[in-house]
């Protein structure tokens, strides 16, 4: 192992991946402009007028009918990106053990700030949905990173370091929208009316931003960050590189890893429908406004991003993953039910601490654990691949939380989540014992 100077490593490591969703989230709070200003662009016969139709038809009679056609445009948009996420980050993952995390890296970094070269020029619906989905392909920094973690810690230090990459995503998802929220009001369009014929339309300011975050993160990287993977180390897997998600799944067969990527894969399943589904449940029984859900997930990314930096980092050493990952699940059960029976603010915020803080606790434990499974010269893929798996949840998650919101009642997706979550649970009591070496060969 590396462990030259793992803490400069593990600065390096949250700043960039900080500053990559920040420019990633900037997009969460305009998508309502966004909707409305396409629509009356193109016109209601065309793909994006359609798209409007079939969803107010879903929601037709439902109290908010125009939040909810809102809302779940943003969901198929976030749904899109997660399963090129899902497909690609395996990819990258490979290609980082072989090539190195610093290339790597750099080669996702540029790609995200061409995809918003593409957002900043999407005159037309089509080249937006051609900006997520390049987007999407590209989405492999937080492997490749939490791989570099990988390559500069050991034992119980990698959750310590895992909880860093925890806290930079809940910090990055609590300012990036709070800039794209401020930025949406900046229209290029009013300065330079010309720019339309290029393509330029009202959000290319905040655009523009994320782009100028992301060339800063590429500068940065190329600059700053350091070859954590040896030459040495690099390619000494015999698994064959592939872009089939699946596949490359299935050629991870150390004890453990499986089982975990499921356990995470079932969690992020269920917490990916609650999050959808939140703002409906929020503004149908309180009449939430877009401050109150905005100040609702600032409360939730500041608890994560609290327990992850501070107390996973105290925790591990003591008890293991597996007990804190354990614990994390059996938290999220009581949240599960207090916010989706709810009658109260101060019982949903009481319900949205369990979540917090269970989610904060069990996703830095589960990377560490799918790491230390596993041998140092498939981080990359392994990483890549519990990533990708993650996507996959974030993408079924909201299409079935919303199912079942519009079916069977604003607290269906919180009571079945409850459920579900008492497999994985289950299934995490019988994980096997933590290696205190990497193990260098996988099991049959």
């Amino acid at each position: 192992m590396n462990n030259d100077k793992p803490p400069r490593i593990l600065g390096l490591v949250f700043l960039t991946i900080f500053i990559d969703l920040v420019g990633f989230s900037i997009i969460f709070p305009i998508f309502p402009q966004m909707l409305e200003h396409y629509v009356e662009l193109e016109g209601g016969d065309s793909m994006i007028g359609r798209l409007q139709t079939s969803l107010a038809e879903l929601v037709g009679g439902r109290a908010g009918a125009n939040f909810a056609v809102v809302t779940l445009f943003g969901g198929i948009l976030g749904s899109l990106y997660s399963l090129l996420q899902f497909l690609f980050a395996p990819f990258w993952g490979h290609l980082s053990d072989r090539r190195g995390r610093r290339t790597t890296l750099l080669i996702t970094l540029a790609g995200t700030a061409l995809s918003y070269v593409l957002w900043f020029f999407s005159g037309t619906f089509l080249l937006l949905v051609a900006a997520r989905i390049l987007g999407g392909i590209m989405a492999g920094n937080i492997s490749i990173a939490s791989a570099a973690v990988s390559d500069t810690t050991s034992g119980a230090d990698r959750a310590k370091g895992m909880g860093i990459v925890g806290m930079a995503i809940g910090l990055g998802f609590v300012i990036g929208p709070a800039i794209g929220g401020i930025s949406s009001s900046w229209n290029i369009l009013e300065t330079w009316p010309g720019g339309e014929s290029y393509g330029l339309n009202p959000f290319s300011g905040p655009a523009l931003i994320a782009f100028l975050l992301s060339t800063f993160n590429l500068l940065w990287a190329l600059r700053r960050f350091p070859e954590t993977l040896p030459e040495e180390k690099r390619g000494q897997s015999d698994e064959a590189r592939t872009l089939l998600p699946f596949r490359a799944l299935r050629t991870i067969r150390f004890p453990g890893v499986m089982r975990t990527n499921l356990v995470s894969f079932l969690y992020l399943t269920a917490f990916s429908g609650m999050e959808f589904t939140l703002t409906f449940l929020a503004m149908e029984r309180f009449d939430f406004e877009p401050r109150d859900n905005m100040w609702m997930f600032v409360f939730v990314g500041l608890t994560i991003a609290f327990i992850q930096g501070g107390v996973v980092r105290r925790v591990v050493p003591r008890v293991g993953e597996r007990k804190v990952a354990q614990l994390g699940l059996a938290c999220l059960i009581p949240g599960f039910i207090c916010v989706g029976l709810t009658s109260s603010v101060l019982v949903l915020y009481v319900g949205l601490a369990f979540m917090a803080v269970g989610s904060a606790l069990a996703m830095p434990c589960f990377s560490a654990l799918v790491s230390r499974y596993s041998p140092d010269k498939v981080q990359g893929l392994v990483l890549g691949s519990f990533r990708s798996v993650g996507a996959l949840s974030r993408a079924i998650g909201p299409l079935l939380g919303g199912g079942l919101y519009w079916l069977l009642g604003s607290e269906a997706p919180y009571l079945a989540g409850a459920a579900l979550i008492l497999v994985p649970l289950f299934l995490a009591l019988r994980l096997p014992p933590v290696p205190q070496l990497e193990p260098e060969t996988p099991s049959s």
